[in-house]
Parts: structure tokens; sequence; C-alpha cells
């Protein structure tokens, strides 16, 4: 009764799985294709990745920002370069493309150096008035566009780097989108089916680049890339690890039945997908070759178990039962740890992490079954292997390898503790040089045309990422008042003495407009007007918006006049050079308003990922710590023995710390992409551990309790089974690399290196930990008496 998965259990599951062969093939049928009718649920991802709860402070004071003044991600820049910008021919086909934009139903406003408007002074409404900059009907004059483009960068500096920079002499205009479409379809159908397409018929025309960037069109192109990658992903992954599995088995119906198994598992994910209603993202998008590279070893250690049990006896009844009841637990247990690894993000309280672990854990546990069930309805049909297919079961290619090991673990065991303090020291140096990151551009592909246009930006206009501050000034209109307008001026200057910051936009923009607008345009006072100058100069602007005219305030203040915003873009920084920067802004800010009437507060989509970043670093170490008591929780089930629980773990903790200490040397910063690293390879690397602790156990029944002969046949006979896997994942994972997204690089590359260092782990430290308590764990009834029976016959 205590041995809930018994032989006896899994003896019943192979009668079932080979009496019951064409329901088994007619379900799976059946749920594919009711997966497939679920894909036209899938959605892809429009907007950043939100990597914080919903209640967290820094999504709250988002969320108050957009209240007052909606999505500040609507905005799409294009800027040229260009000494002949105020040619008549140049800026006719400008004004024709901004007019193409203009018209169009998903945008809202396009402001342009063809289309500006200036403020001018109506002294007989007293009022201010927008004027064009630029008389259309006289265009064709070169004189006349010659006297303004002189203008252009004298008089206008309420427009200096928001339109134009006076230094490089290049220009930009800004296409605001409808709020409405900014995280939509629609936002991707019209930069990919119409500002695209324009832009290019245009530059054809002229002859000039137009560089774009802005976040909807970054976001839009990045998601593309997501898309495409993904679709390579499956493609090499798949080719991959068949032709791996091919060079192991030298079968084409092995390698064919495999790849069948995880390309339907890839289908049912999609499906799943679709039917939870979760969008494709950076993460989700990874999830269809994970499967790959995860069912392989699956599908290598049932069939070769078949193989075995055929060379053995040659009774195919006989060989597909024991592939189920042999191996069943432990096939089960490996999986069921891998899918730990990926649940514990479900703990993390992060959408987007929730919805990986819960598609990641949800399809693994799918592929398992399917595996199971398959693989032996499959060769129930066809014909015994040939002995072709089976010469790989005596190939010796790997037994200078197997001796070696033996050799170590038996004669280099003060090396091997040796060996491991010292990888141990230096990890632990290494860990203490890792650097946290979380820039909103960190992870996406540096050799993309749109991720060089934003460095255009960075040189040209300091940036093109947002951020956000917001002034609560505590009462009703306080926005307006002069100690408001000081305060809010010198945290201005404050801004403008970072060169990561552009220069800050807010009401004080559009107040030392209106000045210089009272005074007949005059540059010179462009500035704040003093407390004199202010009640008549305001009351010109409040005019203004009593006729609707125009009103500029609105941007920046909201409707009750209580909150202001000050928006600056950052350049692509290190995040902890952002993290410095404010810092030091945040002390300017508690130096200048001292008064507790005032709230003031940093946000912004690139404000909130970072701190999203630094949320899940903490929240991730904590499910890590979480899949290691789980994963222990269930070694201590199967061995009921706390010793063997530390045993166990030691060999799968030493690698992660290694990858950990490199990452420090080698300045890889822990972002999400790569704290997931951690939970995923320690999933993984632990199936090693069960498969060799799972033989080592028979293999001490079978030799009345000796521990050293037990766990040199367990090495012998793990082995080459643990080296296949190996292999498999870490040429799977390695495909990953491929990405041009630095983060999927990262994880691939990182989980690649932590699995072979488990492997090895878990071949020499792992049995030298064993000989070196054999006196202490020799004599454990817990220990011979385990839980669960994980194998009782040849492990694979």
């Amino acid at each position: 009764m205590n041995k809930l998965f018994s032989i006896g259990f899994w003896e019943t599951i192979a009668r079932l799985i080979l009496r019951n062969r064409l329901i088994i093939l007619s379900v799976i049928f059946a749920a594919t294709v009711f997966f497939v009718f679920q894909w036209k649920n899938i959605q892809f991802s429009f907007t950043e990745a939100n990597l914080l709860p919903k209640d967290h402070e820094s999504n709250i004071a988002y969320d108050k920002f957009l209240e007052k003044f909606g999505d500040e991600g609507d905005l799409i820049i294009l800027s040229v370069k260009d000494q002949n910008f105020f040619d008549p021919k140049f800026i006719k086909s400008w004004h024709q493309l901004m007019q193409s934009f203009a018209k169009n139903g998903n945008v809202e406003n396009v402001m342009s150096p063809d289309n500006l408007k200036v403020l001018k002074k109506n002294k007989l409404d007293e009022t201010f008035v927008f004027e064009n900059f630029l008389d259309l009907s006289k265009i064709d004059d070169q004189n006349y566009l010659q006297k303004k483009e002189k203008q252009f960068f004298q008089e206008l500096p309420f427009y200096e780097q928001l339109i134009f920079n006076k230094k490089t002499k290049s220009f930009r205009a800004a296409i605001y989108l409808k709020k409405d479409i900014v995280n939509t379809e629609k936002r991707e159908k019209f930069i990919t089916q119409f500002l695209i397409p324009q832009i290019k018929s245009f530059e054809k025309n002229v002859k000039v680049d137009v560089i774009v960037s802005g976040m909807p069109y970054v976001r839009t192109l990045n998601s593309l890339n997501i898309i495409n990658e993904m679709n390579i992903f499956i493609l090499v992954s798949l080719g991959v690890t068949s032709l791996i599995f091919f060079l192991f088995f030298r079968s084409f119906r092995a390698t064919f039945i495999s790849m069948s198994i995880v390309i339907i598992s890839v289908m049912w994910s999609f499906g799943i997908l679709g039917l939870l209603g979760y969008e494709i993202s950076v993460l989700t998008a990874i999830i269809p070759p994970l499967l790959i590279v995860i069912g392989i070893p699956n599908c290598i250690f049932l069939i070769n178990k078949y193989q075995q049990e055929i060379k053995s006896h040659g009774n195919q009844a006989k060989s597909l039962q024991r592939v189920v009841s042999k191996i069943g637990n432990a096939t089960l247990m490996t999986n069921l740890t891998t899918a730990v690894g990926f649940a514990t993000f479900i703990f993390t309280n992060s959408q987007l992490l929730v919805e990986f672990g819960v598609l990641a854990s949800i399809n693994i546990l799918l592929l398992f079954l399917l595996c199971l069930m398959v693989i032996p309805v499959i060769y129930s049909f066809m014909p015994l292997p040939k002995e072709k297919h089976l010469e790989h079961l005596s190939k010796t290619y790997l037994n200078k390898f197997v001796k070696w090991l033996e050799f170590v673990v038996k004669e280099k065991s003060i090396t091997v503790y040796i060996t491991t303090l010292v990888l141990l020291i230096f990890s632990i140096i290494g860990i203490y040089l890792i650097k946290i990151s979380g820039g909103l551009l960190d992870d996406m592909p540096k050799q993309a045309d749109f991720f060089k246009e934003i460095n255009y930006f960075d040189e040209e206009f300091n940036g093109i990422m947002p951020l956000e501050i917001l002034v609560d000034t505590g009462q009703k209109k306080g926005v307006m008042k002069s100690k408001t307008l000081r305060l809010l001026n010198e945290l201005d200057e404050e801004i403008r003495e970072y060169p990561e910051l552009s220069k800050p936009i807010s009401i004080l923009n559009v107040i030392k407009y209106s000045k210089q607008a009272y005074y007949n345009g005059n540059p010179e006072y462009y500035e704040l007007p003093t407390t004199q100058e202010q009640s008549f100069i305001l009351s010109y602007a409040k005019s203004s918006i009593k006729k609707g005219d125009n009103n500029l305030l609105k941007a920046y203040v909201d409707s009750t006049g209580q909150y202001a915003r000050l928006t600056t873009f950052m350049k692509d920084v290190p995040a902890e050079k952002m993290v410095e920067v404010q810092k030091g802004l945040q002390k300017s800010i508690d130096k200048i308003f001292k008064d507790k009437r005032y709230k003031v507060s940093f946000t912004g989509k690139a404000y909130v990922f970072q701190e999203g970043t630094n949320y899940l670093v903490k929240n991730l170490i904590l499910s890590l710590g979480f899949a290691i008591l789980i994963i222990a929780g269930l070694m201590g089930y199967l061995f009921r023995n706390f010793k063997m629980i530390v045993i166990s773990l030691i060999p799968n903790i030493l690698p992660l710390a290694i990858t950990a200490g490199l990452m420090g040397f080698f300045d890889i910063p822990l972002k999400p992409s790569t704290i997931l690293v951690f939970s995923i390879a320690f999933g993984i690397s632990v199936d090693d551990t069960i498969h060799f602790l799972a033989k080592y156990r028979q293999e001490l029944k079978a030799n009345q309790w000796r521990i050293r002969k037990s766990v040199i046949n367990a090495i012998r006979e793990s082995a080459v089974s643990m080296s296949y896997t190996s292999i498999v994942l870490f040429f799977g994972f390695s495909t990953f690399m491929i990405s041009s997204f630095g983060g999927t690089v990262a994880l691939g590359g990182l989980v690649s290196l932590t699995l072979i260092c488990a492997m090895i782990s878990n071949l020499i430290l792992l049995p030298v930990l064993l000989l070196s308590l054999e006196k202490t764990i020799a004599n454990e009834k817990e220990f011979k008496e385990p839980k669960i029976d994980i194998l009782t016959d040849n492990q694979v």
C-alpha cells in the first residue's frame, strides 16, 4: 500500500496501454485536432512585459499616471540629417509624406518641421494664437525657405531637441498614434503595412535615409523578430536533435517516431497557449523548441530500453511491457522534477513568468504522457528492430570515458574534493561580481536595424525611452502657482545636468514659450516669467484655453491642475548607470520638494520595467530555493534518508554556483532572461541524479549492499545513457544561441554549460560522495526500502 507507484502499478499501466492501443491513438488524434482548432485564439504580445504584480506600488503609480495623461508610448519618431532639408523639392516631398500619415485613421497628430505652429500674441483679444511657421504656398521660393531656415534655428528654442538638433542640423517628426491602437494589432498593421512602405517610397524618391524609432515602432519590430525566431528555433532544434538522435541509434524509424512525438507536443503547446488566452512573448516563444529539446531524452530512455529488451530475449510484447513497467517511475520522476523547475515561476507573482511557468510545466507533463503511450503503441505495430538497429548497444566508443570515470572515482577522491573546493571558492568570488541589469532594451537584438536606429536617436536627441516624473501638488490648480513653477524649474535644471537624459518637456516649456510670444517672439525672453509678469502673461494663456485653441497645457497638466508631468528621454546606457542617475535625481527631488504637500514619483514603462527586474531577481532567487526544497522533498520521498537528500543536491547545486561565478567574471548580468537559467537547469540536471541513484540502489540489492562495487557498476550502467541525454540537451539548448536576442543567447549558453557541469558532477562528485559516506549509508534501512520503486531491472 505504501508503494503507490510500485512495479505492480506500472505493470497495470503497461497492460492498459497495450490493450487499448487504438483508443489511445484515437484520443491523441482527437486531442491534436482540438488543440489545432485553438490556434485561432493565439495572440501576440503588443506591449512590453509587465514584470511586476498588479498591486505593486510602481504599477499603481503608473496606472495613476495613465489615468491622468494616457499612454506615453504612443510616439513614433522619424528623423533625417540633410543639409538640404529646406530645399523646395525636398520639403515638398517631406510634407507629402507627413500628410499621408496625418490623414491615416490610426494617427492622432503629426508634428513636423513643415507643419510647425508658432505661438503669437493677439493684442486685440488678449490671447495667444497659433500660426503656421511655414506658408506652404511659398515653399517653391528658395529665398523664402532660406529665411525660414535661419528663423527655425534661431527663434524656436521651444522646439529645440524636440523637433531639431541645432548643432548637427538633424530634423525629426513626431507621429502620435491614437491611444486605443497603441497596444493592439492595429498598431502592427499600421507600422508594417503603411508606415514602413511609405517611408521606403520616400527614401527611394529623394535618396535620403529616414531613421525611424519610438517605442511603438521598436515594440512592433521586436515582436515580429520574436515570431520569426520562434519558427527558426523550432526548425533548428528539430534538425539538431534529430541528427544527434540518429547518430546514436542509426535508425530512421526511431528518429521518425521521436520527431513525431515532439512535433505533436509542439502542436499541443500552441493549442494550450490559445486555450488559456496567453500571448506569445519572448518567454512563451521558447516553449515549443524547449519541448523538443526536453522530449528527445525521454525518447532515448524509452527506445533504448525497448531495444535492450529485444536484444536480451527477443519477445516484443514482453519488451514493450517492460518499457513502461521498468522505467515508468524513473521517467515520471525526471519529468516531474523538470516541470517543478518551471512551475516555481508561478510563485513569482509576475504575470509574464506565471504564464511561462504554467505553460512549460503543463506541456512537460503532457510530453511525458505522450512519450510513455506513443512509443510502446507505435512499436507494437512494427516488426522487431533489425540487428543493425541494435548495434549501438554494444559500441564501445564511450568505454574510455567510462574507464576514466571509474579511475577518478576510485583513485582520485581527494583530487575531486580539492577541485570542488577550488571551483566553489572561484564561484563565490564570481557571484560577488554579478551585476543586475534591468534595461527595457537590454535583450533586444543589437544587430537589428531598429536597434541601430535607437543609437542614432541616442546621439542626436538623447534617447527614445521616456522617463516620466509625476508631481502631485496636493491641491487643485496648484501647478500654476509661482512656488510650484519655481520648484519645477529647479528640477528641470537638475535633469539637464545628466548627459544620459534629454532636455525635459513640461509645462515650463509652454510657459517660457508664452513669455517669448508675449514679447513678440524674441528668443531672449524664452524663460520663466517673473512674479510681476506671470499674472498678465498667464491671463493670455488662460484666455486661449477657454477658447480651446490648441491647448498645449493638457499634455503636461491634468484637468484639475493638481498634477504636472516632466518627460525626459533616456539613452540606452547600462542599467546600473540609470540606477545611479535615478538615485541622484531622487536626492535632488528630496532637496527641492521639501514641502510635504508635494509628492514626486518616477514612472513610465522603462522605469516600471527596471523595477520589475529588481523585483524578479529577488523573487526568482526565492523560487529557486523553493524548487530546491520541492525537489529535496521528492528525493526524501524516494530514498527516505536525509543524508541521501544532501548527497543528491550537492552535485546539482555546484554547477549552478559555477555558472553564477562565470556570469560574474564574464560580466553577464542578472536579468529576467539569465535568472531563469538556474531554475530551468536545476530542474533538468537533477534528472541525472535520479537515474544514477536509482541504478545505484538496484546495484546495492544485487551486490548484497557492497557500496564500492555498486557505485562502480552504477557508473558503468549509467554513464552512457546520461552522456547521451546530456549531449542532446547541450546541443539542443545551444541552438538558442543563434538568437538575435541577448537574453535568449545567454539562456541557451548558460543552461548548456550548467547541464554539462551537472553531468560531470553527477558522474564524478556524486559517486565520490557515496563512497566517502559508505559506512554511514550502507546500513540505513530507510535507504534499502525507498518509498517508491524507481527501477528494479536494468537501467537504460
